[in-house]
């Protein structure tokens, strides 16, 4: 990937403008970044601002090129990324990386301690059956396979779907994730499964994956739920996250919405009822014109 440094306008003037695929804007080849894989080049503003997003948003280590039409499918390298982005951000796409290594290795795990953080090992012969594991750096015991305590002899408790499940990612631990308030801070979509952390906001999650939305408290699907009547009853009464009012002025705005496209299309049907003939004629017309003969 080539970065060039800026120049002052006046040294610029003659310079040819090269055109960037995310905000189209027009800018000299000092302003640009190629990407090694796939040759595309956008502005750097815009590349950093893309990367630096993918990262705070933690869904994917390989960080492909923000053309969807690109066709070689190119990727970000390591060193790339480093260029534009800023310190703090690449500490955290490092420890994206590392946990996702750990996360497919079937040979590693985390420690399940909420106080410990570390990467223990698991017997190669042994990877498919529950196995004793313990923590070189907190001496914890604990099952490969529920991560909890130790249990010889044992069957594994059964682990539902729908809840948060964060035993391959680190500092949490099975009384953590199996809370009365069921509030862990990380659970998984219950349409494609993928990890997600909410950190803040309202009790409506949208999975950036599938975009499917429910309810993070009980998982329910909120995606026909229009106005969040979800939160009117049940267990999950006023634990939306928002103020009374707040609810009540997005659902009036979602009624206003829809009752605005009704209008306009009762407005607008007899006037569409009046126009068809004579789009039905003109079109007669123009056919009958072609099959004409030319005069001679």
């Amino acid at each position: 990937m080539t970065t060039a440094r800026y120049r002052p306008t006046w040294d610029l003037a003659l310079d040819p403008l090269v055109s960037c695929k995310l905000c189209l804007g027009e800018f000299p080849l000092e302003q640009m970044t190629t990407i090694t894989q796939c040759q595309c080049v956008f502005c750097t503003l815009c590349l950093k601002q893309y990367v630096e997003l993918l990262i705070k948003e933690g869904l994917e280590t390989a960080i492909s090129c923000p053309d969807s039409g690109c066709p070689k499918r190119g990727h970000l390298l390591e060193n790339e990324i480093e260029c534009i982005v800023a310190t703090a951000i690449m500490q955290r796409y490092k420890k994206l990386q590392f946990e996702r290594e750990v996360l497919l290795d079937p040979c590693r795990t985390w420690c399940p301690s909420s106080s410990c953080q570390a990467v223990c090992q698991l017997k190669e012969m042994e990877v498919a059956q529950p196995q004793l594991v313990k923590c070189a750096v907190c001496t914890l015991e604990f099952c490969s396979a529920c991560k909890a305590n130790w249990h010889p002899g044992q069957v594994c408790p059964p682990q539902e779907n729908n809840l948060p499940i964060t035993a391959f990612l680190p500092g949490e631990t099975s009384s953590f994730y199996k809370s009365d308030d069921d509030d862990g801070p990380i659970k998984r979509c219950p349409k494609c499964k993928v990890y997600i952390e909410r950190d803040e906001g309202c009790a409506q999650m949208m999975c950036k994956n599938c975009k499917h939305a429910f309810c993070w408290y009980c998982l329910e699907s909120l995606d026909d739920d229009f106005l969040l009547i979800h939160y009117d009853k049940g267990p999950c009464r006023n634990k939306l996250g928002h103020s009374r009012a707040s609810v009540i002025w997005h659902r009036t705005q979602v009624v206003g919405i829809f009752a605005g496209f009704g209008l306009l299309l009762l407005v607008a049907s007899p006037f569409l009822l009046l126009a068809t003939p004579f789009v039905l004629c003109c079109k007669c017309k123009c056919s009958k014109g072609d099959d004409d003969p030319l005069p001679t």
